[in-house]
């Protein structure tokens, strides 16, 4: 997910038949995570908002709009699947499971030609199985190195370019009694995050020029061996195991200021400016081995829109679609969750609106940015996997090198059962 959320329950009565139609036209049903994190930052304002407007737009056609937390989104769009009562339009985190089974429309079936071609190349690469594409990238975020400017003020410190840098800057700041030199969140709610950042400023990453996971590959395997060697063994990474510290907790420490550097994401910079820290944010620095002159891409992340296939729902759901496109439609999403749009025409309406340089910097990144695989069916089963486990490879008591080579070993079964 791209945003920090809490879970809740919302909207149970607005679950209506799915693309149903009556004399009263034709009515279509959305399922969507919630992205706000109360009432008041619930996201039922903006779908609200958006098919009254379409539907003034489109008289014929009632869009209706259940809401799930995030934890809970993935597996009811999937039970809906099973009972062959899926949603007209679903957003989640990952679609190509979907495609696989034949079950989703491609983009060329119900967008605009314009439409399809708008999205950002990477996220339009992610989308893709087999160079069509299925998963229409929604919200999107980037990730850059934090750092406490004030922290790293009072520690001398400088901000790093490479991983030897990084070390320095950690040392530094544990002298100076930071609690959390550099945050290492490989715990299990967003590990694979924090794993392919660290994987991709070594060359690696979890897929091969093949598109076949390579999370075992020397070049993954010396990065893990060199943050449990050069952060966790020495104490740089805090007082709570990377494989036991979660994303959330490790952003929540970064806004009490106990926290020197991590890698976070646009709300985070927000949340942070809200409270006066002063933060500067930078590219991942790369590992000694590639020198500072290299600049690998950033890590990605998207969120997936998807169109389910029904007897007499393509032209309908085509219509909703292009409008949920729209370059104001999206922004203002992306604008209300200080997330970055999906799209070529309403990124650079965001560049050109951005005051701060740090959020440009963000939506730069995006442009080169990688996605995880999530257009391999198996990804989503591989990544819970990385998940559970990738938090092993630091540990003080084992070897990278095998806790990786398991995982492979998973992520290669999983392949093969798809």
């Amino acid at each position: 997910m791209t945003a920090s959320v809490a879970a809740f329950g919302l909207l149970g009565s607005l679950v209506t038949a799915c693309g149903s139609s009556g004399s009263g036209g034709t009515t279509l049903r959305v399922v969507a995570p919630e992205y706000g994190d109360g009432p008041t930052t619930s996201s039922k304002a903006y779908w609200d908002k958006l098919t009254a407007a379409f539907t003034a737009a489109h008289p014929g056609i009632t869009v209706e709009v259940t809401l799930y937390p995030w934890a809970d989104v993935d597996r009811e769009v999937a039970h809906m699947v099973q009972e062959n009562n899926p949603p007209d339009v679903a957003l989640m985190g990952a679609y190509s499971d979907f495609a696989a089974q034949g079950r989703l429309y491609a983009a060329s079936e119900v967008m605009s030609i314009r439409a399809e071609a708008n999205f950002l190349p990477p996220l339009a690469e992610a989308g893709s199985v087999d160079d069509t594409l299925y998963g229409l990238p929604f919200a999107a975020s980037s990730r850059l190195l934090f750092c406490n400017e004030e922290l790293f003020d009072k520690a001398g410190a400088k901000p790093p370019k490479t991983w030897s840098d990084l070390k320095d800057a950690a040392t530094a700041l544990k002298e100076e009694g930071v609690l959390y030199p550099y945050a290492l969140p490989l715990g299990p709610e967003e590990a694979h995050a924090e794993a392919l950042i660290w994987e991709l400023s070594n060359g690696g990453g979890y897929t091969d020029s093949n598109g076949d996971y390579s999370i075992a590959s020397e070049r993954n395997t010396q990065t893990f061996r060199w943050i449990k060697d050069n952060l966790v063994t020495p104490a740089l990474t805090g007082p709570i195991p990377p494989a036991e510290l979660n994303r959330q907790d490790a952003f929540a420490a970064f806004l009490r200021g106990d926290v020197g550097m991590v890698n976070g994401y646009p709300s985070l910079l927000h949340e942070a400016r809200k409270k006066g820290m002063k933060v500067g944010t930078l590219s991942m620095p790369v590992s000694d081995t590639l020198g500072d002159e290299v600049t690998p891409p950033a890590a990605g992340v998207a969120d997936w829109m998807m169109a389910f296939k029904r007897d007499g729902n393509r032209e309908s759901v085509g219509s909703f679609l292009n409008f949920v496109y729209e370059d104001k439609n999206l922004s203002e999403f992306a604008g209300r969750y200080h997330l970055l749009p999906s799209t070529v025409s309403a990124t650079e309406t965001s560049q050109d609106a951005a005051a701060d340089p740090s959020a440009d910097q963000f939506l730069t990144a995006l442009q080169t940015a990688e996605l995880y695989p999530v257009n391999d069916p198996s990804w989503l089963q591989v990544s819970n996997t990385i998940k559970r486990s990738i938090g092993k490879a630091v540990a003080p008591s084992s070897d990278p090198r095998i806790v990786l080579e398991h995982i492979a070993q998973q992520a290669r079964d999983a392949a093969q059962r798809r």
